[in-house]
């Protein structure tokens, strides 16, 4: 096994949410409240585990590893404060959809669809965003948000974040990771003190207005990791996949 490859195994994963690092946005600020309407906090019993995204009026897109040991139950929509979910912004998950090929995020494919159990009703708290195009060409300047602490080993936070992020080549960043699997992109986290961090795996890396990645894994246990780019799920190698289970709904 590659020595790289170590870190990626291990508790850097952000199911492991708020009981362990949280939901970790670095050096980002608050949410404005009209901002973000497609965010979702993916949660279990004792609440929120991970970040999602709402591409559809019953479809919220996540990281598949969220799913791996936590129960994940329902998602909660129409608020960036989860001091104040309540029954009218809770909606169940009716069925979950992890993609065919996923084993661990370490190897890829780190990607999940969830089914509501409701449709959601869209309007001024709560919107869609649309999915790239497979000739989307992503600029350089992009955002990536979630719930929780603001430093490594920080008390989480309830209110969403958000932060600036750069695309990083993933030329660069394999040679940085040592290795990586198909189908991601990378950015933040890579010569500056800015990304995400455990607990906000599943939310969407943003350009351009769309949802062009998902938050999949960072170095372990570090969230001041300028050493090492973030690496997310590149959504528009799962268009397909994603047109394919949705359209088994219409």
């Amino acid at each position: 096994m590659h020595p790289l490859h170590t870190f990626l195994l291990f508790p850097l994963l952000a199911y492991l949410g708020r009981s362990a690092d949280g939901s970790e946005i670095i050096n980002g600020e608050l949410a404005p409240e009209n901002s973000m309407l497609y965010m979702a906090s993916v949660q279990n019993s004792k609440g929120h585990e991970c970040g999602g995204f709402l591409i559809s009026e019953d479809f919220v897109l996540t990281a598949a590893h969220c799913d791996l040991c936590s129960g994940i139950t329902h998602v909660v929509l129409g608020t960036h404060d989860l001091k104040s979910v309540n029954d009218d912004n809770k909606i169940s998950i009716k069925e979950k959809y992890k993609h065919e090929s996923y084993v661990k995020a370490a190897d890829g494919n780190d990607i999940m669809l969830l089914k509501l159990s409701k449709n959601v009703s869209l309007n001024g708290r709560v919107q869609t965003i649309p999915l790239p195009t497979s000739e989307m060409n992503t600029q350089d300047d992009c955002q990536v948000a979630g719930w929780g602490a603001i430093k490594t080993g920080g008390p989480a936070v309830d209110d969403l974040r958000v932060v600036d992020v750069s695309i990083i080549d993933l030329e660069v960043c394999t040679q940085v990771w040592g290795s990586l699997p198909a189908n991601v992109m990378c950015a933040g986290g890579y010569g500056t003190e800015k990304g995400f961090c455990q607990g906000d795996s599943g939310g969407p890396l943003v350009c351009n207005g769309k949802a062009v990645g998902v938050v999949s894994f960072n170095r372990a246990g570090n969230c001041n990791y300028s050493d090492v780019p973030n690496v997310y799920t590149d959504v528009s190698n799962y268009l397909l996949w994603i047109d394919d289970i949705l359209n088994c709904y219409k």
